[in-house]
């Protein structure tokens, strides 16, 4: 079955040792939904806890916020007490605690994990950040090789573009000039000779017009004549009157076209007069577009001088990085001199400081002769001088005492930490002492069950340990003891030295027939606790003298897992008195194992 668990850690960036974490599984949320009467099914409840925390930022910038989010503890944070965070609703009649959560302080283990994740993030977030950095580095010079190389190719450009340029303002100019004096030949030429044909047409005008009145003037004076004739006649006879009044108004109809012939001709006139304004006008829209090419020359001549002026700025630009560069070089370079001039000087310092305390030692020993030689109130004062001497140097032997007494200290405290930690390991290797004797107690008590009729049958065999003067049995001697069975390795033990009216006694006591559980080499292969070895005298070692064991005690032999820390109590314990106490006959067939194998220290 796979459990889904919610884990919830509370961190703070600004104190790295700040850590509280929950986890909550489906079990402790049934009950978290009963105690606070939550109607989300822990599938919902992350993403419900979510909102809620999204909603409590949102309202954090608010002078009156809706949502709050307290994180309350009943001791301070430094004591590593349990802390509840509450999720709280805020109206003008109530604090509505919609959600309360306790969160336990991380221990040294999970902080220090903590810790290492932050530190694998920021070390991998300043290798992302050296490699942007370096390929910012190569973009950066690869855009200024090429905005250099692109630089220079614009340079060429705007080089030939200002040869090109000044060539064509030149050919332009020299066009412009010959198409206006050109222009300006053309117009003058004809309006010269507008000017003559209008002055030919105003002389024909005027010969006509002239001529016509002088015609005009003429009949006139001819029909005065034949008027005075006629007035003189009028009364001559109406006939001629008549005649005169139709040659009259004959007369009066050529008048009529003389004048009608006259305004046609100030129509031609002024026709002309018409043409000759729109020749101007011509005139003046040359002028005009010759105008704007020279306006449009000069904004030309200025775009050049603002590429320019942008060329020279960046050009100053280039100047003062390389510049700056260059002092910054040169910075680095007077700070790397003034280092090496400043260690010199301290290596001068320190041999000058040598030279005046020996300069000081000397006149010491100087003074102290003069102070033989001078009067008794010089003496006196030698005298408080050395009382002086006396105390400054008691005080820097009792400042040297207490620095060495505070070593002590130290080093007696980590001897102490020392020996709590090897105490925790030998209680815990006595545990498991405890265990396999319990086990080899209820194996023997199998066995001289087993085989008691075989022991009341023999009683010339058996098994006699010899103990030492510590109380600690000596190792029992089996030349032809009766085991069929290997032993495991965890039970060959290290050797006692052999007592000598023990010799004479192991050759006569065989050992009785034991047959072991083939589960037990199992369990002894599968067994990885390494025995150190007794000593000669094994009181000390219980007395806790040998607590600090060399590393030839732990070294694992070939043939056994030599077990440490059994005491002389535990050999002499009720546990091994039925194995020493059992008899049995010798069995021709048994494999000859030496007691050390079995019982060491």
């Amino acid at each position: 079955v796979h459990k889904k668990d919610l884990a919830v850690r509370l961190t703070d960036d600004t104190d790295p040792f700040f850590l509280y974490n929950l986890v909550i599984s489906e079990e402790d949320f049934q009950s978290l939904k009963s105690q606070q009467g939550l109607l989300v099914d822990f599938s919902a409840f992350p993403q419900k806890f979510i909102d809620l925390l999204q909603q409590c930022i949102q309202e954090q910038n608010k002078d009156i916020p809706r949502f709050l989010l307290q994180l309350v503890s009943s001791a301070s944070v430094l004591d590593h007490t349990p802390v509840s965070l509450n999720v709280v609703e805020t109206n003008p009649f109530k604090h509505l605690t919609h959600l309360s959560l306790k969160f336990l302080p991380g221990n040294d283990a999970e902080i220090k994990k903590f810790l290492a994740s932050c530190l694998k993030c920021l070390k991998e977030d300043k290798m992302m950040l050296e490699e942007k950095l370096r390929k910012t580095e190569e973009d950066l010079t690869r855009q200024l090789s090429y905005t250099q190389q692109s630089l220079s190719e614009k340079s060429r450009e705007l080089d030939k573009l200002k040869n090109e340029w000044s060539s064509y303002t030149t050919a332009l100019n020299n066009k412009h000039t010959q198409e206006l004096t050109s222009e300006k030949e053309r117009a003058f030429q004809a309006q010269a000779q507008y000017q003559q044909q209008h002055e030919q047409q105003k002389k024909e005008l005027e010969n006509l017009h002239q001529k016509s009145i002088q015609q005009l003037q003429n009949r006139l004076s001819e029909l005065e004549v034949i008027n005075k004739d006629l007035t003189e006649r009028r009364y001559k006879g109406d006939s001629t009157v008549r005649e005169l009044k139709a040659k009259l108004s004959g007369i009066e109809d050529e008048c009529q076209r003389a004048k009608q012939e006259v305004l046609s001709l100030r129509r031609e006139n002024t026709t002309l007069d018409a043409e000759c304004h729109e020749k101007e006008k011509f005139i003046n829209q040359l002028q005009t577009r010759v105008a704007v090419l020279e306006q449009e020359i000069k904004d030309k001549d200025q775009l050049v001088i603002r590429t320019k002026e942008v060329l020279d700025a960046t050009q100053e630009q280039k100047a003062i990085l390389e510049e700056s560069a260059e002092k910054k070089q040169s910075h680095i370079e007077k700070l790397e001199t003034t280092i090496k001039s400043l260690s010199a000087e301290l290596l001068k310092a320190n041999e000058i400081i040598k030279k005046l305390q020996g300069d000081l030692k000397t006149l010491m020993s100087k003074l102290k002769l003069k102070n033989t030689v001078t009067i008794q109130q010089e003496k006196l004062l030698a005298e408080k001088e050395e009382r002086l001497q006396k105390e400054q140097r008691e005080l820097q032997e009792m400042g040297q005492s207490l620095r060495m007494k505070e070593q002590e200290v130290c080093k007696l405290q980590e001897q102490l930490e020392t020996t709590v930690q090897k105490l925790e390991e030998s209680k815990q290797l006595l545990k498991t002492n405890e265990n396999v004797i319990t086990w080899l107690n209820k194996q023997l008590n199998e066995t001289q069950m087993a085989k008691k009729p075989e022991t009341s049958a023999s009683p010339q065999g058996g098994v006699r340990a010899a103990l030492s003067p510590h109380g600690m049995p000596d190792r029992p001697s089996f030349p032809s003891s009766g085991i069929s069975h290997s032993i495991s390795p965890l039970y060959a033990f290290q050797n006692f030295p052999e007592p000598a009216h023990n010799k004479n006694v192991s050759s006569q006591c065989p050992v009785p027939k034991i047959q072991f559980n083939p589960q037990l080499s199992k369990m002894n292969q599968c067994s990885e606790v390494q025995m150190g070895t007794a000593t000669s005298h094994p009181a000390n070692k219980e007395n806790g003298d040998n607590l600090g064991l060399e590393s030839k005690y732990f070294k694992k032999k070939d043939d056994s897992i030599p077990l440490r820390g059994l005491s002389q109590n535990t050999l002499n314990s009720e546990y091994l008195k039925p194995y020493l106490s059992t008899k049995a006959q010798p069995s021709p067939k048994a494999a000859v194992t030496p007691a050390s194998a079995y019982f060491p220290g």
